[in-house]
């Protein structure tokens, strides 16, 4: 009975996860719709992968491209699942799915723009801000990082080596089946929603990890508590060459907060190690700014 209980409330909890999931799936599919009809389409302005693909596809043929865009992508669904697991496979069915619909119902719609240069910048913005939802909320909605991983099992190269080889061969494609200057606007257009996505992922409030090494390093926590408002944790180390303990402060803070990080320890303790780093996630633990009094 005891656990029936517990499984209802895990259940109950995971609900509301579930469905604020699907609705930011369904948010940033839609923005990827958007962009490709709105924008980029209707200027004979590509993506990468498999969106470029069907985009050039359906040029060729004057089909549907939602249809494309279901069709290309379903063989990459069931690697996937196999691959990946369940929740994946669920999360990008329904990412294409919303995709496809909101293509075709978007096709009659006339596009914003006839300028290439300003429909590839906004059409890139807004489809890499929905490819970035999408991804940051367990899906996706292009096949090809599927095939990289697979091939990075059994090649030398990269997830992202493949990723771009994949991507340079259909947008040059698009030289050929368009013409150059549109093969052009594409790479612009790609490059832009490949930094959108990643801004999308990571957030505007970036992470950053701290890692200081430092004699004076209840001085530096103190300080960076004091001032900052960030908690520090102290770890105990070994000096490599001379075999010395000593201890490291670590902690996290924003990309804002780093310059007035770096003046504190160097005000501290100018000779102190002080190493910053990229980090893409921060869940649990303390990671809220403390109120400075």
């Amino acid at each position: 009975m005891h656990d029936t209980i517990q499984k209802i409330a895990h259940q109950r909890q995971s609900l509301p996860k579930i469905i604020r999931r699907a609705l930011f799936i369904l948010i940033g599919a839609t923005l990827v719709a958007v962009g490709l009809e709105i924008f980029l389409v209707p200027n004979n302005i590509i993506d990468g992968g498999i969106v470029g693909i069907s985009i050039i596809t359906a040029h060729l043929t004057q089909w549907a491209l939602g249809l494309f865009l279901f069709l290309f992508n379903l063989p990459f669904l069931i690697i996937g699942y196999k691959q990946i697991g369940k929740t994946f496979a669920i999360s990008t069915l329904f990412g294409v799915t919303v995709m496809s619909i909101g293509t075709t119902l978007l096709h009659p719609v006339p596009a914003l723009t006839d300028n290439p240069l300003l429909a590839a910048v906004f059409g890139g913005i807004i489809l890499g801000i929905g490819v970035g939802l999408v991804i940051r909320n367990g899906g996706s909605l292009d096949g090809t990082e599927i095939v990289a991983i697979l091939l990075n099992k059994r090649t030398p190269f990269s997830v992202g080596e493949i990723v771009m080889f994949f991507n340079l061969f259909i947008l040059s494609s698009a030289g050929f089946v368009f013409d150059w200057d549109r093969a052009m606007f594409s790479l612009i257009a790609y490059y832009i929603a490949f930094k959108m996505i990643d801004l999308t992922i990571e957030g505007f409030q970036e992470s950053k990890s701290v890692w200081i090494i430092s004699d004076h390093h209840k001085e530096v926590g103190d300080t960076i508590l004091a001032r900052l408002g960030r908690g520090v944790t102290y770890l105990t180390g070994e000096g490599g060459y001379t075999g010395d303990d000593k201890k490291v402060i670590f902690c996290v803070i924003t990309r804002l907060e780093e310059a007035k990080l770096k003046s504190i320890v160097e005000e501290v303790d100018p000779s102190a190690f002080l190493a910053i780093g990229n980090i893409h996630d921060v869940r649990g633990g303390r990671f809220k700014k403390k109120d400075i009094h």
